[in-house]
């Protein structure tokens, strides 16, 4: 396993073609769960824990990994199932993610294979499974349930990000045109929905949120039906990359071929900030790409985007 991440052509090859690789693992019991191979970094056999003082009880400890000190969430506490105790720790596997700028390692029971999937087949969770579910999507593999946990929801909880942008960035948005057009948000987590509105809500602009690519899609074809072009209607999209039915680089690959929308400037947002995201931006024609969550870094982004179509 810890050369999943070995061939950047490999992982780029998917790009824009709607697909990803799922790493498949266990927590307590049998269900089985997935993470996007794009995330994980390695995984191993679980190293020596060193234990911090006053940290939260899903953080396990850290480790002391290839010169960095990485810490080590329990996963099944982390989604309210009981943690993995003591005396299983060495029989127990850490995955070793990057997300929002960040490593960190999640413990788990077992890892058990990759698989390549087309992310029409990624699901939104049930509808009725309530807001405090953490789950992103689900699929099936081998005729079993595989649910995709919301991890951005997880380091909220375990390490929240500041999400206010300053007063300073405040003060100057205030001097702004006004009747700017809305940005288009896409991200299925609610959690980063949430950060991102907020932020942009902000400095004055108005939001509009969608779950996934094809939500979004549908939409701008909806807006754009009578003739007019996407540009008439919004500054730009806001668009993170991993989400069910449609991901961010098909909806990019998608928008650019359609010459009703086009134009509008797409900028991709995700917590996918590793080695593979220029090629990735490059392929699929998007406008610009930002790692997730720093609020200041991104509404300044957005005022510079927008003012300049002024």
């Amino acid at each position: 396993m810890a050369g999943v991440l070995d061939s950047v052509n490999q992982r780029t090859q998917l790009v824009g073609q709607n697909r990803l690789e799922l790493l498949l693992f266990r927590l307590k019991g049998q269900q089985v769960y997935g993470i996007n191979v794009f995330k994980v970094k390695e995984v191993l056999q679980c190293p020596k824990l060193s234990s911090i003082p006053n940290s939260r009880a899903m953080v396990k400890g850290v480790a002391h990994i290839r010169g960095e000190t990485i810490p080590i969430i329990d996963l099944a506490m982390s989604i309210r199932l009981p943690g993995i105790s003591q005396q299983d720790l060495s029989t127990s596997f850490v995955i070793i993610t990057e997300y929002n700028r960040k490593t960190q390692g999640f413990l788990v029971a077992g890892v058990d294979r990759i698989v390549n999937m087309n992310w029409e087949d990624i699901l939104p969770p049930p509808k009725g499974a309530g807001r405090d579910v953490y789950l992103t999507a689900v699929t099936r593999i081998d005729e079993k349930l595989v649910e995709i946990i919301d991890v951005e929801k997880i380091l909220s909880e375990v390490a929240p990000l500041e999400a206010d942008v300053t007063d300073e960035l405040r003060t100057r948005s205030e001097s702004r045109a006004p009747g700017l057009l809305p940005v288009l948000v896409v991200d299925d987590s609610s959690v980063a929905r949430r950060q991102i509105e907020r932020c942009l809500t902000a400095i004055g602009m108005e939001v509009i949120t969608k779950n996934d690519g094809k939500q979004a899609l549908d939409f701008l074809k909806e807006i754009t039906a009578d003739g007019s072009k996407a540009t008439d209607h919004l500054s730009l999209i806001i668009s993170d990359v991993e989400m069910p039915e449609m991901d961010g680089y098909t909806l990019v690959t998608r928008c650019k071929s359609d010459d009703a929308i086009k134009g509008v400037y797409i900028m991709l947002h995700t917590s996918l900030s590793g080695v593979f995201n220029k090629a990735m931006v490059t392929k699929v024609g998007a406008d610009d790409f930002m790692a997730k969550f720093s609020p200041d870094e991104l509404a300044e982004r957005v005022m510079e985007i927008v003012d300049g179509q002024q």
